[in-house]
């Protein structure tokens, strides 16, 4: 399976364990290293910069020939750690870097200079074209069957005009949960595939086991889009306390919305109570279960270790 990505990152498989908030951990990524594949951590999993430096540390000493790991940054101004976490993993060196939200610009020169590879979340040819005029390594397709933070075009539409317009790798991220998904994507055009939500049922998340059995025990047609978490649309699986707070704006943020001045502020309010209700359902037993996850939780059978779930994405 030797693809351009394959080739930019030295891995055996044209893949990469997404990123997942609160999910994605050092036990991950290394065994998805040992799997051939690549492995990547939001750089917001850490709550301090020592943390994140540990992780690097922690990553480089198990890194295996044929595997890669890197790190996620959100590079928009609701992330006051940015500057600070890009410093950390340029002094420190990973493989990649993923950025998210906000324009790579930054993050692209001083990488480039630590001699690290960006690539970058786009959802449509617009922005694509731009992250490669600033001189990004690969485009992150994000479709519209991704988990989290997702696009709204379908995997075939965005991928096959990424590979068409573009001249970097194009790598697809959603709609992937088997060996089939894979070579689809590939045939659109795709030079490699971002997965995540399989991931989440593996034995080395860190999430809980209730978390876990959720993406066993629901579907592709339990995944409804919520502005309830980050104030942008993101999926989560339909659960009771999910149908019981409801998926829109409450009629105040609608309201707060419309005006220019507030509207920041209302979002980073609505980002910060959203990703303590995540947090607090991935990690510990309780009612209120908010759980990102996205449609390719179809083919999740049963929770495995990571090297399984590699493996039946390979086979």
């Amino acid at each position: 399976m030797t693809t351009k990505l394959t080739q930019l990152l030295n891995i055996k498989y044209p893949i990469i364990q997404a990123p997942m908030f609160l999910v994605s951990n050092v036990a991950m990524v290394t065994e998805a290293m040992k799997a051939g594949i690549a492995g990547c951590i939001p750089a917001l999993n850490y709550r301090t910069l020592e943390e994140l430096r540990a992780a690097i540390k922690e990553l480089k000493a198990n890194k295996v020939e044929g595997g890669s790991f890197g790190f996620n940054l959100i590079v928009n101004k609701s992330n006051i750690k940015y500057k600070g976490q890009l410093e950390v993993l340029c002094e420190e060196g990973c493989d990649f870097i993923i950025t998210s939200l906000g324009s790579p610009e930054e993050t692209i020169r001083q990488a480039h200079k630590a001699g690290i590879k960006v690539f970058c979340d786009v959802t449509d040819l617009h922005f694509a074209e731009k992250v490669q005029q600033l001189g990004a390594d690969a485009a992150i397709a994000v479709n519209n069957e991704a988990g989290g933070h997702r696009g709204k075009l379908s995997p075939q539409e965005l991928t096959s005009l990424l590979s068409e317009k573009l001249t970097i790798p194009v790598i697809s991220a959603g709609g992937v949960g088997c060996k089939a998904d894979i070579d689809k994507m590939l045939s659109y055009g795709a030079d490699g595939v971002s997965v995540g939500s399989p991931f989440i049922a593996s034995v080395e998340a860190g999430v809980t086991d209730e978390y876990k059995q959720a993406c066993v025990d629901y579907g592709a047609e339990d995944i409804v889009m919520t502005e309830r978490i980050s104030g942008t649309p993101c999926t989560v699986i339909n659960t009771p306390y999910v149908q019981k707070i409801g998926t829109k704006q409450t009629w105040l943020e609608r309201v707060l919305n419309k005006n220019r001045k507030l509207k920041k502020w209302v979002k980073m309010i609505r980002f910060s109570i959203g990703m303590k209700a995540t947090e607090n359902a991935a990690k510990k037993a309780t009612y209120k279960t908010v759980w990102v996850a996205g449609p390719s939780i179809q083919h999740t059978k049963a929770i495995l270790p990571v090297k399984d779930i590699v493996a039946k994405l390979i086979a």
